[in-house]
């Protein structure tokens, strides 16, 4: 982080009006290592630091494992490190919420043979929303999270960007934010790689030094996704046909949420494999209760159909030009950008059209878009409502 504070532009650190002591800045512990050193930094630097900790789900059964966030152990190791660095700390219940708006709709996307994206619900729906607004009601100047993202002011306001360090680049969950939130939110540690976070983490002798990460989904302890989907929506797994390209049965399945797109291992098809071909899970039909089954070039996909776009990009997204934007683009958290056109549509929606196939894209997945000179900002993202790829009979025919 630069100088705490600027003479020159009367701005500090965060690119806020004042000095760092006159600064109110709510930070989001998790507990972690991140959000710890996010706020141990801000409060070096002279900030009037608040630390919250948001209790999301059973605390109790996070307990029994290592990995989780925001409950049991958590929050003891968050109000820890408060204490140690000196700053007040809350914690608030926002379990009902968190189950309303996250693990139910984690459940209703799966029942439907989605592939959803719960840590992007929780950053749109809790933490950047309903924390946001508590923050504000503290007084606070700006709302500090431990997130691997950077923001910066930009011609037409303020930008997001990918970080420094790009093994823990988060920008493909934080695709939701909008203009009005980026105003608000700051991300400390955006010119950080992990291991300078640690290496701060222990200068400042930190409990939370050597504590691992928190696993990706908080709310599913043994790891097994189909148990909270029976759980929260009964009747999930009822079972079906798993069928060809062209509806022929070839076999049973137990629930289409046991059943993921790209899927080769477990699909139980033995001799039904036609010439011992291999055959990939290329459909979910939750309404015909169907399993679709494929060669691999059926899975290639070329354009996809998104809902609930966020664009913070420059402009408005409805003036985009009519022959498309090409921008960059991620389909999965994992996975490299790739070229791509952009061409916004009514209601909300987006059109891309990738200039080579994509495998294994699933609706209910996030696309998320950056610039096409180099890929480095983030001009928002929807979620996969459709996945087009080669008609079906083509595709059944090519081996």
């Amino acid at each position: 982080m630069r100088a705490s504070f600027d003479e020159a532009t009367g701005l500090n650190s965060l690119d806020l009006p004042g000095r760092p002591e006159e600064t109110r800045v709510v930070v989001a512990m998790s507990g972690g290592v991140d959000s710890s050193v996010t706020a141990a930094l801000l409060k070096e630097q002279g900030y009037d630091v608040v630390g919250i900790t948001m209790q999301l789900y059973d605390h109790g059964q996070a307990v029994k494992r290592k990995g989780a966030c925001c409950a049991g152990q958590d929050i003891h190791d968050a109000r820890r490190v408060a204490d140690q660095i000196g700053i007040p700390h809350y914690v608030l219940d926002y379990e009902e919420r968190f189950r309303r708006s996250v693990m139910e709709d984690f459940a209703s996307s799966y029942a439907a043979g989605e592939t959803p994206i719960p840590c992007v619900r929780c950053n749109e729906r809790v933490k950047f929303r309903d924390l946001l607004d508590t923050a504000r009601d503290l007084g606070a100047a700006a709302l500090a999270t431990g997130h691997y993202i950077a923001s910066r002011q930009g011609a037409q306001g303020r930008e997001l960007h990918r970080p420094r360090d790009a093994d823990r680049d988060q920008s493909y969950f934080l695709f939701t934010t909008t203009r009005a939130q980026l105003d608000f939110l700051r991300f400390p540690l955006g010119d950080l790689t992990k291991p300078q976070t640690r290496a701060i983490a222990e200068r400042m002798g930190l409990a939370v030094a050597e504590k691992p990460d928190s696993q990706d989904i908080c709310f599913v302890p043994t790891g097994r996704y189909t148990g909270v989907v029976e759980r929260l929506k009964p009747g999930a797994s009822e079972e079906g046909d798993i069928v060809d390209l062209e509806g022929r049965v070839l076999g049973r399945h137990k629930g289409i949420i046991h059943y993921t797109i790209g899927q080769r291992r477990g699909l139980g098809l033995g001799a039904s494999e036609p010439d011992s071909q291999p055959l990939f899970v290329v459909k979910l039909d939750a309404a015909r209760r169907e399993v679709v089954v494929g060669p691999k070039a059926a899975l290639e996909t070329h354009r996809l159909v998104l809902r609930e776009v966020n664009w913070i990009g420059d402009g408005a997204f409805e003036a985009l030009p009519a022959e498309g934007l090409r921008i960059m683009v991620r389909v999965r958290s994992t996975s490299a950008a790739v070229p791509a056109r952009l061409r916004p549509m009514a209601g909300g929606r987006a059109e891309v059209e990738f200039e080579a196939g994509e495998d294994g894209v699933a609706p209910g997945q996030a696309c998320v878009f950056y610039d096409g000179n180099g890929g480095s900002r983030v001009l928002g993202g929807g979620f996969i409502a459709e996945a087009h790829g080669l008609p079906l009979a083509r595709a059944a025919s090519v081996a």
